[in-house]
């Protein structure tokens, strides 16, 4: 029974998760947050919805991909993104219900099971390019920490933006060169220095778009209930959150799935203490960016501002993970009805609420421009000689197309490619495999 468990939580976690992608209640995703009110608002189609979903989140599926097999722990970025791109192209339907449920269950069987047969099947390749695929997020972790900076530049002008850019920068220097502390028992905490940057440049949006006195271009009760009914779509679903919440603390109790990177390999590890201390790193950086998007789009996260992976860290160190299926579960219940008392500030701030519009401009932006980078580093990883003129290539044509790539896509895309034809070459002896 023990053997099947992770499969039957996998198959609940994604069932739930791509229901609610597919309904746009929620999505893993804060650019395709946005993407889902345009659809819902009726501006953007269902399949420009499914190939805004694939082209946001492939580049972190493909990277943690490798990293999930190294450490045996699923990066959660792999399953919550693949239900999102599975949950937008699923069409509006009578049968959109079952059909969801039925796709995220299936899902979540291969996320069970599939990290193993994925590396065998790179196994048999005649060169393995897995762990060179997986640079394509090296510089994504790094580049995101800058989005507020290009918020606070579109909002408020190059200045400010440079300000905190130069904030951002110094947040980012100071805590990798002091935020390492050591315990009386010689465990060493890490602070991850790419969260408190983050943190660092919401502070300083959130600070200037507090001071911005403007009036607001509608009357306050029409901002009051733009708010308030966008809200109302994330609470009346509020059971599918708590199932969420829940199912996703449990599998971070069981070790099945991990919050981040850097939190994966001490779970690894079974470091749980040091797992949770970083996790609340990371909360503290993602709280402005979630609730924000969250409260302006009316689409939430399945995860909510990522506690219940400090929820599951707790449990996994007491050794009980129905504590953490219970405590996931209130705490999302309790989160999204709390939106309200965010919703009252933000009424009271327009520049808070423009800057909310601003972030999905900025997000998308600096994921092109680090997935394209991560891409063309990928490329050069897996064919030294050609693999990053491939992709540089290919981005400067993509313009040309009848049927362009979506440009977020392009890195990845082009990384996939030149492993593709890197094996042919191989097999032909016209390509020596590198090393």
């Amino acid at each position: 029974m023990n053997n099947f468990l992770p499969m039957f939580v996998m198959m609940a976690l994604c069932a739930v998760t791509t229901l609610m992608a597919s309904k746009g209640i929620a999505v893993f995703n804060d650019a395709t947050r946005p993407m889902v009110l345009e659809h819902r608002e009726k501006r953007l189609t269902r399949s420009a919805l499914g190939t805004s979903a694939f082209a946001f989140g492939i580049g972190y599926i493909l990277g943690f991909i490798p990293q999930s097999i190294a450490t045996g722990v699923i990066i959660i970025h792999v399953v919550l993104l693949g239900t999102d791109i599975i949950g937008a192209y699923i069409p509006e339907n009578k049968y959109q219900t079952p059909i969801s449920l039925v796709a995220g269950a299936a899902y979540g069987v291969v996320m069970a099971f599939g990290i193993p047969v994925i590396e065998k099947l790179f196994d048999m390749l005649p060169y393995n390019f897995l762990t060179q695929l997986g640079q394509v997020s090296s510089v994504i972790l790094v580049a995101f920490a800058v989005f507020p900076c290009l918020v606070v530049s579109l909002q408020y002008g190059w200045k400010k933006g440079v300000t905190t850019f130069g904030i951002t920068i110094l947040a980012q220097i100071l805590v990798s060169q002091f935020g390492i502390f050591t315990l009386n028992n010689g465990q060493k905490i890490v602070i991850n220095a790419n969260a408190m940057a983050l943190f660092a440049g919401m502070v300083v949006m959130i600070f200037f778009a507090i001071r911005d006195k403007r009036e607001a271009t509608n009357t306050q009760a029409t901002l009051v209930s733009l708010f308030a009914e966008r809200i109302k779509h994330i609470k009346k679903n509020w059971y599918l959150f708590a199932l969420s919440g829940g199912l996703i603390a449990l599998s971070s109790a069981l070790i099945i799935t991990a919050e981040s990177p850097m939190s994966a390999p001490l779970y690894q590890s079974g470091d749980f203490n040091s797992a949770a201390i970083t996790e609340i790193a990371r909360v503290i950086g993602f709280i402005p960016l979630v609730v924000t998007t969250g409260i302006a789009t009316g689409v939430y996260s399945p995860a909510g501002v990522k506690m219940v992976f400090v929820i599951g860290s707790l449990s996994a160190l007491a050794g009980n993970p129905i504590l953490a299926l219970i405590f996931g579960a209130c705490w999302m219940t309790m989160e999204v009805f709390l939106l309200d008392s965010f919703a009252k500030v933000l009424d009271k701030f327009p520049g808070v609420k423009d800057c909310g519009d601003q972030i999905r401009t900025a997000i998308t932006k600096v994921l092109e421009v680090a997935l394209l980078v991560g891409g063309i580093t990928a490329a050069a990883a897996i064919a030294p000689t050609w693999g990053a003129m491939f992709v540089v290539g290919l981005y400067v044509l993509n313009n040309t197309f009848k049927k362009k790539i979506v440009s977020l896509a392009i890195g990845p895309v082009g990384a996939i490619l030149v492993g593709i034809i890197s094996n042919i070459l191989v097999m032909l002896n016209l390509m020596n495999i590198p090393g």
